[in-house]
């Protein structure tokens, strides 16, 4: 039962976002960079962002050599280039709007562990540093040998990416939230859309007996968008994730890509994070669901024991997932759906690289109505 005040002055807005990941509180905050007297509200189904957003691994990625090297068998170069200018110029933005220091953001290189079967990507790496050159003003890749104790018998060299870096994932997105707060930006939580009706001049969402309006929705959701629009070529994708208890003598610092990016850990505080291993179980990594898979944990344990950390005894100290979001191609879905709706979504597990960047594009499509 809402009273006549609800009714007339706390249900009606410009903008509407749904979800407050990465891309939904970057699009909230854009708006309000381009119109600071809009109102806009962004509607979140957790009482924490749901997704990946705080769930990743802290990785600024644009990408490891082998994954690169993947693309370009699959994408046009073009396509391959843009979009990781699009990766290279949305880290650069996040870190403008959120500022190093605010989110523990160190650009010190990547390192991807190189085994029997990707050796023949080290004969491409000038190649694509020619190919990259351009776009990062550096050479990219540099072939290092391993000197951070991985296993001999499995790691043959090191591929060290020049320009990704680190960041503590959940200060970056405490920064987020304060900042939108401090743009004016409503956000409400435990608000599960249940409906959306688009007419001429507005927009109503509909969560419970509430009915908020706007001129624009901004639909922001990535993995779960299905559940609001159903058509859309969006698949979930399931990161598993563990963290050990501290290693003394962890012989290594950084973070590591394997196995074209399907694997990767880095070491945080004295710890070993790791995750990754979606390719074991495609079919059944493809949920919504916030859930641990036993045998990509296990799969995980092994691989530490006795390639990243062998001889070394550790503990795991916790387990969680994140859902990340795909489709038929890498490109991100970042487009008008209708009169009344734009979408930010299908961030492709980029959403830390990419995020801030579709945010701002997707607040200009909502502008331009």
């Amino acid at each position: 039962m809402l009273s006549y005040w609800e009714k007339q002055s706390l249900l009606q807005y410009d903008y509407i976002i749904a979800g407050s990941g990465i891309v939904g509180l970057s699009t909230a905050i854009s708006l309000r960079e381009a119109q600071p007297q809009a109102r806009v509200l962004v509607l979140e189904k957790g009482v924490l962002p749901t997704g990946a957003s705080t769930k990743n691994a802290g990785f600024a990625c644009i990408g490891s050599l082998t994954e690169l090297l993947a693309d370009l068998r699959d994408m046009p170069a073009d396509d391959v280039l843009a979009l990781l200018e699009l990766r290279w110029k949305g880290l650069q933005a996040l870190r403008h709007r959120i500022g190093d220091q605010n989110m523990d953001y160190r650009e010190n290189g990547s390192y991807e562990l190189i085994g029997e079967q990707e050796l023949p990507a080290l004969s491409e790496i000038d190649r694509m540093n020619e190919l990259l050159r351009p776009l990062l003003g550096g050479n990219a890749f540099t072939y290092v040998p391993n000197e951070f104790g991985f296993s001999a018998d499995y790691v043959k060299g090191l591929i060290r990416n020049n320009y990704e870096g680190e960041l503590h994932t959940g200060k970056m997105m405490r920064r987020l939230i304060d900042l939108a707060l401090f743009y004016g930006v409503e956000i409400k939580t435990g608000c599960t859309i249940s409906e959306i009706i688009e007419k001429e001049d507005t927009i109503q969402v509909l969560v419970g007996e509430y009915v908020f309006e706007a001129r624009q929705l901004g639909i922001c959701t990535n993995a779960f968008t299905k559940d609001i629009l159903p058509e859309l070529d969006v698949v979930p994708g399931r990161g598993q994730v563990l963290i050990t208890d501290l290693i003394p003598g962890l012989p290594f610092k950084g973070i590591y890509h394997m196995d074209e990016g399907y694997y990767y850990f880095r070491e945080l505080e004295g710890r070993v994070l790791f995750g990754g291993g979606r390719n074991m179980d495609f079919a059944g990594e493809r949920s919504t669901a916030f859930e641990l898979n036993p045998n990509i944990h296990t799969e995980l344990e092994n691989r530490l024991r006795h390639i990243i950390l062998p001889g070394f005894s550790f503990n795991i100290a916790d387990r969680w997932a994140g859902i990340m979001a795909f489709g038929q191609n890498r490109q991100p879905v970042i487009r008008r759906h209708s009169a009344r709706i734009a979408l930010g979504v299908r961030m492709g597990g980029m959403g830390v690289a990419i995020g801030t960047a579709i945010g701002a594009q997707l607040a200009d499509i909502l502008i331009r109505e």
